[in-house]
C-alpha cells in the first residue's frame, strides 16, 4: 500500500480504553491512532480529514494535559447540525478516535463502558467542537480553518479538467500531488489553522 510519505511524520493520538483492557484487546487498554489509520477508515486524505484529526489531537491534548485521554469517557459537542457541510464526516472520524457516538454506540456491560449518548449537535458553544471529560467535567473548545492554507491555483484548474474528462495522466498526477501537498501544509501549520479555548 503506497501513500504520501508525510502521513508517517504526523503525531499519533494515544489513548487508554478500559473496555479494550477488560476484553484483553490491547494490553492495559493502550490504543494509538495514526493519521494513516483515519485515512484508511475514511478512504481518502483531504483538508476535512486532516481537520478532524487535528481538532481531536489538539483538543484532547488541551483537555488532558499530561494525562492519557480516556477513550469512551469523552463527551463531544458540535456547534452545527450533523447534516451541515462536512460535519458528519468529521463526527465519524472523532467517533473512531474517542469512541463517542450519539445513539449507535456500544450499550455497555453491567452499566460500564457505555459509548452511546456521548455526542450531540447544535450545541450552544462558541467554537466548532467541544470536548468534555466525563470524570472531571472539564471542557475545551476547538475550531479549524483550512482556508488559511490556500490551495495552489493550478489545483482547481486541474480538478475541472479531470471532472470533464479532459486531463491526461500527467495532469492527473500533478493534481494528486497538489491536493496532498495542501494537506501536508495544513499539518505543518497546525498553530495557524487550529484555535483552542
Amino acid at each position: 500500500m503506497n501513500y504520501p510519505c508525510f502521513f508517517d511524520t504526523i503525531k499519533t493520538i494515544k489513548l487508554q480504553d478500559d473496555l479494550s483492557s477488560f476484553l484483553g484487546t490491547f494490553e492495559d487498554g493502550l490504543i494509538e491512532f495514526s493519521y494513516l489509520d483515519i485515512v484508511k477508515s475514511a478512504g481518502h486524505s483531504c483538508p476535512t480529514t486532516a481537520g478532524a484529526y487535528l481538532m481531536t489531537l489538539e483538543g484532547l491534548k488541551a483537555l488532558y494535559k499530561n494525562e492519557l485521554p480516556k477513550r469512551g469517557e469523552i463527551f463531544v459537542s458540535f456547534k452545527n447540525n450533523i447534516n451541515d457541510g462536512t460535519i458528519g464526516v468529521i463526527a465519524n472520524i472523532i467517533t473512531q478516535i474517542t469512541g463517542a457516538t450519539m445513539t449507535s454506540g456500544f450499550k455497555g456491560i453491567n452499566k460500564k463502558f457505555i459509548r452511546h449518548s456521548l455526542m450531540k449537535f447544535n450545541a450552544d458553544i462558541s467554537l466548532d467542537i467541544e470536548f468534555q471529560r466525563l470524570d472531571t467535567k472539564t471542557k475545551t473548545e476547538v475550531s479549524y480553518n483550512p482556508n488559511l492554507i490556500p490551495a495552489d491555483p493550478l489545483q482547481k484548474i486541474l480538478m475541472q479538467k479531470i471532472l470533464q474528462n479532459m486531463a491526461d495522466n500527467k495532469e492527473k498526477g500533478k493534481f494528486k500531488q497538489l491536493w496532498q501537498k495542501r494537506v501536508e501544509n495544513i499539518f505543518k501549520n497546525t498553530n495557524k489553522v487550529i484555535t483552542i479555548k
